[in-house]
């Protein structure tokens, strides 16, 4: 797969959307959707070891990346309503759906939307929650701010803020060519002109973590027909179940593939939530149904 896509944009109901395009228009389509702070070209890693005769779409989400800083995201229902006018918009069918996180979350919605976009999805720790979360979901103080709010918004260059991360948890244990891509494209130049910040902001991405149990996600997934792969990360620890300040560990709860009619669970406890950013040709080998690889 050649390392530099075309990127393009999308004007969807609600902001406009940033992608990027690998390989040949006409070959069978592969659709990557990321997590929440993340960007597009954090599965450049993946995509490069995907098989060559694929057409992969990688979107940024609404407020992530190049695309339009619209929020806060009251609930995971709107970049839903984005992909699913994207998909429309490129005609995309029988394709192989890949999310991490938040992405795979937006994936799920997407299919029971949209039946016949995918042939089958991998859903990366889609953040899946327990239902009875959903179901009593926990509300964050009034008037208290989110951490993830706070985040560090103002750097010399990527470089700067690849030297800051790679000695940090849970970044250290990173690839290093993801996160120098994280970096490297997670940054925009400042209007003023005097350095960069973060291309998803921060009040933006604590919006998105606030309403992570807003969107009930299991009456969707008993819909869906096509084959689903679920990977897991290590579990968080049950006794901190709602501790949500733990970004390694994984918040997908563990019955999540028994609730598709074609699900399969494959764990990795030896891997933390960010798995395509430690391992990404593994996690191309699930994207491409690798037979050895669903043997793990």
């Amino acid at each position: 797969m050649p390392r530099e896509p075309v990127e393009k944009s999308f004007s969807a109901t609600g902001a406009r959307l940033c992608y990027f395009e690998w390989g040949d228009r006409a070959a069978p389509p592969v659709l990557l959707v990321h997590a929440t702070g993340f960007h597009a070209r954090c599965w450049d890693e993946t995509i490069r070891a995907l098989p060559e005769n694929l057409r992969v779409v990688a979107v940024d989400l609404r407020g992530h990346g190049r695309s339009e800083k619209t929020g806060p995201m009251p609930d995971w229902t709107v970049p839903a309503k984005d992909i699913g006018e994207l998909v429309a918009h490129l005609n995309i069918k029988d394709a192989v759906g890949a999310g991490h996180s938040m992405g795979g979350h937006t994936l799920v919605q997407v299919a029971a939307a949209r039946p016949g976009t995918f042939k089958r999805l991998t859903l990366i720790d889609p953040v899946m929650m327990a239902p009875e979360i959903y179901a009593s979901p926990p509300t964050w103080p009034k008037g208290v701010e989110h951490p993830v709010a706070r985040r560090r918004n103002s750097w010399a260059s990527w470089q700067e803020m690849f030297d800051a991360f790679k000695t940090r948890h849970p970044y250290s244990l990173w690839r290093e060519a993801v996160l120098a891509d994280y970096c490297r494209y997670g940054l925009l130049p400042k209007t003023n002109g005097e350095g960069f910040e973060l291309a998803c902001p921060p009040a933006i991405e604590a919006s998105i973590y606030m309403g992570s149990t807003g969107t009930d996600i299991y009456a969707l997934a008993k819909t869906i027909d096509v084959p689903v792969l679920v990977l897991r990360a290590k579990m968080r620890d049950p006794n901190l179940a709602r501790d949500y300040t733990d970004f390694a560990a994984s918040p997908t709860w563990e019955g999540v593939a028994r609730t598709f009619a074609k699900g399969r669970d494959v764990y990795l406890p030896e891997l933390t939530h960010f798995i395509p950013m430690q391992e990404p040709e593994l996690t191309a080998r699930f994207i491409a149904g690798d037979a050895e690889a669903l043997g793990t």
